[in-house]
């Protein structure tokens, strides 16, 4: 079953087109993996799937995205419960310069998620779900910006879980980090399946292959193949996708 659906979704920056006619039934509780060459889109899609692309003046959307069938763009949209429900995991691991737990009670204090009393148990509970709960628990208060790469990115998808989203955007989350760590963060997506539709842009084609159970891949801001990752990769529909995973193209 789709968790999101998305219908003739163009994109503008300004007179700029940068997403042409996109259509893609986002199933939930897999994971979703986008390819492509950097300035193909993938980013700016991401982006459209949480309105983040508002902040940016002059920019403007066609079409419909559909969350459990209601259209994200629709009139009277409330944005900030549309971003809770809807998170995104950066490129770069940005922790707040606070302490691991306030990082992680951030978000539920803001939205009045939970009373304080009840705040500890979600930290722990966010923070075992990221996998980081064994290495953090004996200093809570510590610095989150003295953690590792790894850790730190961690740290940002436990925050991201503590106000309970359906969705779970994530842009590159692993470029930063050394192989040990991305193969940390590929893990926790495994994982994390389960729980959520997950979203990633991904410029490795090996980690798309390794954790994704379907692939879209972009060219140019146009959406030439969208299909299950095995079919991509093994028995891809277009050429110019055989020639993009095959090191030919892009």
């Amino acid at each position: 079953m789709a968790k999101i659906e998305i219908t003739d979704l163009n994109f503008y920056y300004g007179d700029m087109q940068a997403l042409h006619h996109i259509a893609m039934s986002v199933p939930d509780r897999q994971i979703t993996a986008l390819i492509g060459p950097s300035g193909c889109g993938k980013s700016t899609f991401l982006r459209c799937l949480n309105r983040m692309n508002d902040t940016i003046p002059g920019t403007r959307v066609e079409g419909s995205v559909l969350l459990d069938g209601q259209n994200i763009y629709a009139p009277g949209t409330n944005v900030v419960d549309l971003r809770r429900r809807v998170g995104m995991v950066f490129q770069r691991p940005n922790p707040f310069p606070q302490s691991v737990f306030d990082n992680v009670a951030f978000g539920p204090r803001v939205l009045g998620l939970t009373r304080e009393r009840d705040l500890h148990e979600l930290v722990e509970e966010s923070l075992h779900r990221a996998a980081l709960w064994d290495e953090v628990k004996d200093d809570l208060h510590q610095d989150a910006q003295q953690l590792s790469l790894g850790q730190q990115q961690r740290l940002c998808i436990a925050r991201t879980i503590a106000v309970e989203p359906e969705v779970i955007l994530m842009d590159e989350p692993c470029s930063a980090l050394d192989p040990i760590a991305t193969l940390e963060i590929e893990e926790l997506m495994k994982k994390l399946e389960k729980e959520y539709c997950i979203l990633i842009v991904t410029h490795n084609m090996q980690q798309a292959a390794r954790v994704s159970d379907w692939t879209g891949f972009f060219w140019l801001g146009k959406l030439v193949e969208f299909d299950a990752t095995q079919t991509v990769f093994t028995r891809p529909s277009h050429k110019l996708t055989e020639d993009y995973i095959t090191g030919r193209a892009g």
